[in-house]
């Protein structure tokens, strides 16, 4: 899931940034509301989390701009708890509404509906040859034996999955798993994909994830030579 955090205040953005992360999300942060809106519109989100109150511009007037050229999810966060105050962001394109101080668990979940919903027409369950990728229950397994990953190994698979027989480059992972601002220079995405070969793979017969040198990996079945 990739995530736009529009939120100025820092400690805040912070605690959403480590939350997410930790749940394999792909997070972008932006603390105005002109560097959310430049994002909001650049930028493919399969939800945004926006604050309502915000320098430059405000969350309801990002909103509106966003309405007119996308249909991202959004769910706005805001310390005002006045229903007027809400009935203003959801006429604005809201499509849920959360006041500060709340749940990390309940906005997840939020976010987690929100994404479901707009996905009605994305299968929730992947296959690359005997490789089964459970997206909603986060699990992976292959000839029906489950392999255990971590939150941003599944990530990860599901980016992979998701463009099976693509050739995917390092900086289209990075951007994908982790985020826009990732240093394509390190060796993240290659010891990343070198545990997650080790479990989809190296205890199988035939392998599933290749590198394509000078390109990048690409998750797919070919045929035995």
């Amino acid at each position: 899931m990739k995530v736009l955090v529009v939120e100025d205040e820092l400690k805040i953005a912070d605690y959403l940034y480590k939350g997410l992360t930790e749940q394999g999300c792909s997070v972008d942060l932006a603390h105005d509301g002109l560097d959310g809106q430049h994002l909001a519109l650049e930028v493919d989100y399969d939800v945004i989390v926006l604050d309502q109150m915000l320098p430059g511009l405000d969350g309801l007037a990002l909103l509106k701009s966003l309405r007119t050229a996308k249909d991202t999810p959004v769910i706005m966060l805001t310390a005002r708890d006045r229903i007027e105050d809400r009935v203003k962001g959801l006429r604005a394109g809201a499509d849920d509404y959360l006041v500060k101080p709340f749940s990390f668990m309940e906005l997840l979940a939020r976010l987690q509906a929100l994404t479901r919903r707009g996905r009605k027409q994305e299968a929730t369950e992947l296959h690359v040859g005997d490789l089964v990728i459970d997206l909603l229950a986060r699990k992976a397994s292959r000839n029906d034996r489950r392999i255990d990953l971590t939150a941003k190994e599944f990530a990860l698979l599901s980016v992979l999955a998701r463009h099976q027989g693509q050739i995917l480059s390092k900086t289209a992972i990075a951007e994908m798993v982790w985020d826009v601002n990732f240093d394509t220079n390190a060796n993240v995405v290659e010891v990343a994909i070198k545990r997650l070969r080790a479990k989809i793979d190296a205890p199988f017969k035939t392998g599933l994830l290749h590198t394509v040198r000078g390109m990048g990996y690409v998750l797919e079945e070919r045929p035995a030579p």
